[in-house]
């Protein structure tokens, strides 16, 4: 980690960790409570970051007026009517979602420079600041020295937390999944349900690639299935579809692995929800919904020929966001589904219940709005 240097009647150090990616700062001065928010935009936008020694509630307070003056220059949604009578294209779709993904970068960057000091132990010696320990120690590990955040990812850090405690109902499995830090959590439970229902094929094995928290491969062993080999890029991953497996007495039927995409062999059902936006993540946080060209599907496609048992199919768990959006086409996703030597032998769709899709204050409204996920029935051709 790179060491960020500065002086507080002394001169300090501390090492520097960002979730994000963000660069450490290349100017910091100390901030406490009497710093306006008018002062502390105009610094952080110009490149500084202020490093914040006043209350902790203070500094949240502080984050949300700096977000609130940032988001005044948001792109808004278009016009609905407008947008009718044109007859709005993918390439205005596509343009309006890659000015969104600007504007959020430019958002992250201005936000990720109000900082604290996580000390020797992770603790945040500010006042009225809640213990941290325990959600910076599952989220970066153990302790390292002295660590300079910013205040924007601890909150995430603890929000995570919060969501690792309590868990995600999931009704198709009766029961919680447990989320854990740079893992995403399967709040839509729309392509869960997709699982749950589908007609199994024959044969007792499966693979879930891309795991996550590891929820379709306990929906896959709660169905009956006698063995699932869950793979995931993810360390993070991996040891939270251990937890979330271990806490639903699965660990004899759903065998975890990594990194690679495919573990070795054949099953009767192959399973994959790879991110549904081809477009390149801005961090490794963006890789539960970003797939740089579309990698992560091609190679499931790829692969298949290959680790299908004799009359076995796959099931393609996507969303249509991204012809939407204007970054695939179906004929793009039909085309590689060919390619890769497949048929298709089925499909069911359903829509998203996310409170998004009904939100036109979104700028991505009218595409969130025409949304379907579908389960695509894949079988060697």
């Amino acid at each position: 980690m790179p060491l960020v240097r500065w002086t507080e009647n002394d001169p300090l150090s501390a090492r520097w960790h960002s979730e994000s990616e963000l660069p450490p700062p290349r100017r910091l001065i100390v901030a406490d409570d009497r710093v306006r928010a008018a002062t502390a935009h105009r610094l952080t936008a110009e490149g500084t970051a202020l490093l914040w020694r006043g209350d902790y509630h203070g500094a949240r307070q502080l984050l949300s007026a700096l977000a609130r003056r940032i988001d005044r220059k948001a792109p808004q949604p278009p016009d609905r009517g407008a947008s009718e009578a044109s007859g709005a294209s993918a390439a205005s779709a596509a343009e309006s979602f890659h000015l969104l993904r600007r504007f959020r970068a430019h958002r992250a960057r201005i936000l990720g420079r109000l900082l604290v000091l996580l000390e020797a132990d992770h603790s945040l010696a500010l006042r009225r600041a809640p213990d941290v320990r325990q959600a910076c120690a599952d989220a970066y590990g153990p302790p390292a020295g002295p660590t300079l955040v910013p205040l924007r990812e601890l909150l995430g850090v603890l929000g995570a937390r919060q969501w690792r405690e309590k868990g995600v109902d999931v009704p198709a499995l009766g029961a919680r999944i447990h989320p854990h830090y740079g893992v995403f959590a399967p709040v839509r439970g729309e392509y869960v349900d997709l699982v749950a229902r589908a007609a199994l094929p024959e044969g007792r094995t499966a693979f879930d690639l891309g795991t996550g928290t590891g929820v379709l491969a306990a929906v896959l062993a709660r169905r009956g299935l006698t063995h699932v080999t869950a793979t995931d890029l993810s360390p993070r991953a991996r040891a939270c579809a251990r937890d979330n497996l271990g806490r639903l007495g699965l660990t004899d039927r759903v065998t975890v692995t990594g990194p690679e995409l495919y573990p070795p062999g054949r099953a009767s059902l192959i399973v994959c929800n790879p991110p549904w936006l081809p477009a390149r993540p801005a961090s490794p946080l963006d890789q539960g919904v970003y797939d740089p060209g579309g990698a992560m599907l091609h190679a499931f496609l790829a692969g298949l020929p290959a680790h299908l048992e004799p009359g076995g199919e796959a099931w393609l768990i996507l969303s249509d966001l991204a012809e939407h959006l204007g970054l695939r086409t179906r004929g793009e996703l039909l085309a590689a589904i060919g390619k890769a030597g497949l048929k298709v032998l089925d499909r069911t769709d359903t829509r998203p219940r996310h409170p998004r899709a009904n939100d036109p204050r979104d700028p991505l409204h009218a595409a969130r709005a025409a949304e379907v996920t579908s389960l695509w029935r894949l079988a060697a051709g």
